[in-house]
This record gives structure tokens, sequence and C-alpha cells, in this order.
């Protein structure tokens, strides 16, 4: 069994510069920064027609609960990739090496009169035995806050 995380971020700019700015590795090491990621590595191959982001950040885990801590421990590594074939859609997988479990899904961009809405879609499953089920509820809440990030990074981003 799985876990659904559906969020989405708007943003007041035309899909051309939303997507410019997911392919642009400053603005994700920004992203990083927001998100008090202790360590990271960000790699964009290719352009905003067709892309490959990876990050991997190292963030602590002070604000996760005792029960789950004792599963990651103080700090975590996770992995995001992204393929993305057009400018409007991307293939999403994140991970936390070493852990059991993941989230796949989606982002897909979608602009009405000038405003552009990114939608993210990700499974979240962890494949550990009677807390499987809790743990994909706090991996879900825990990247739903990142992605807020993500969208004040974002909308601070396209202002300047």
């Amino acid at each position: 069994m799985a876990t659904r995380l559906l969020h989405t971020m708007v943003y007041d700019a035309p899909i051309d510069a939303v997507a410019a700015m997911l392919s642009d590795a400053s603005f994700r090491e920004e992203v990083c920064t927001y998100q008090r990621a202790t360590g990271f590595n960000v790699k964009v191959d290719g352009d905003v027609n067709s892309k490959d982001v990876r990050i991997e950040m190292t963030q602590p885990t002070d604000r996760v609960p005792s029960f789950a801590k004792k599963i990651v421990g103080t700090e975590v590594t996770i992995v995001q990739t992204e393929k993305w074939s057009s400018p409007t859609r991307g293939e999403v997988h994140i991970t936390i090496p070493g852990k059991p479990g993941d989230l796949r899904g989606t982002a897909t961009l979608v602009e009405v009169d000038g405003v552009t809405t990114e939608t993210v879609d990700l499974q979240v499953t962890a494949k550990i035995p009677l807390i499987g089920g809790k743990i994909e509820e706090l991996i879900a809440k825990l990247i739903g806050s990142a992605l807020r990030a993500e969208e004040r990074t974002g909308k601070a981003w396209l202002s300047r």
C-alpha cells in the first residue's frame, strides 16, 4: 500500500519562466539552502526543453518524531531525480539511500492567464512491517513541507 502526496505550487509567472527556473541549478541550490540542508550537490543536465535533475542533500532530523528518528538517525540523505521530457512534464523519484521505501510520480506545469501551476503527484511507499503506513504519512508530510519551501523560494526567485 502507498500514500499519495498531491501538492500544487502557484507562480504568478508564465510557464516559460517557471520552466527556466526549474532548469537552473542555482535555483535548486537556493531551495536546498532554504530547506536547511546541511550539505547538497545539485546537477542539471540538459536545458528547459529536456533535462535530467539530480539533487542530493543532507538534512537534520530534529523535526522528525522519535519513533522515526530511531530508523533514520540524526540526519538523513535524500536523493531526488527528475527526468523532464518536455518543459511541462517530469518524472520524479525520491529515495533515502539505505532506507526502505521511496517516492515516485510526476511534476507538471500548466499556465492559465499568465499564472503557472506546478502539480507534484507522488506515491510514497515505505516497506517497513507494522509501521510502514505511519512512516509513509510522515514522509508525505515532510516532503509537503519541503515543497512549500520550494514554492516560497520560487516566488522570491521569479520576483527578482
